[in-house]
């Protein structure tokens, strides 16, 4: 079973309906026992850091999401869901992230030409040893959007990187903790096949 953890992500039901697409049981729940229990643990988001941050705090799930970890669970935080996995953020000044990994979320910078929130389909850089990038290409297009992206401190943690405005690491992975700024529910068969590598672990 898979939980989706319930904190009122706008993504919520797209990631649901991701996983029923690919024949898996999603539970979607912020009851802690719950997730505790679930095999794997997807953290979605879509809005801004603070904001997020508040709701985690409000629900008490904060502590249950640093228990998966510990555990050994698989986890997986999606966009705003992989940026609250770190520290903290320009977006919202003086809030603490969950901090699992060291590393900042900054600004993308403005430059002329460059549509900022970054809304679109980008190529990825991928290490070739990622697990949750097994059967993709460096090359291979996925959807973002957003307007602040992840610097992590320790590089070796990032599995795939994109080039918007600046160098964005696009995901880490690091032990059971997996994160993509982008989309994989919104990404085609390349997004599918991200999730069933996360499914598969």
């Amino acid at each position: 079973m898979i939980a989706i953890i319930d904190y009122d992500a706008g993504n919520l039901r797209s990631v649901e309906k991701a996983l029923l697409a690919l024949g898996e049981k999603a539970v979607v729940s912020r009851d802690r026992e719950t997730i505790l229990r679930a095999d794997k643990v997807i953290l979605p988001g879509v809005g801004s850091f603070g904001d997020a941050m508040g709701r985690l705090v409000q629900y008490e799930l904060v502590e249950v999401i640093h228990q998966v970890v510990e555990q050994g669970t698989p986890f997986l935080g999606i966009c705003l869901g992989m940026q609250l996995m770190f520290l903290q953020s320009e977006e919202s000044e003086g809030i603490r992230g969950l901090g699992i990994f060291p590393g900042r979320i900054l600004r993308i910078p403005a430059l002329p030409g460059v549509k900022i929130p970054h809304m679109g389909w980008n190529s990825l850089v991928i290490r070739s040893d990622s697990r949750l990038f097994q059967g993709i290409t460096s090359g291979d297009y996925v959807y973002f959007v957003h307007s602040y992206y992840l610097k992590a401190e320790d590089e070796g943690i990032v599995a795939a990187s994109t080039e918007y405005s600046t160098h964005i690491h696009a995901a880490v992975e690091k032990g059971n903790v997996f994160g993509c700024q982008f989309h994989p529910e919104k990404s085609g068969e390349t997004g599918l096949r991200i999730l069933q590598n996360f499914i598969s672990l």
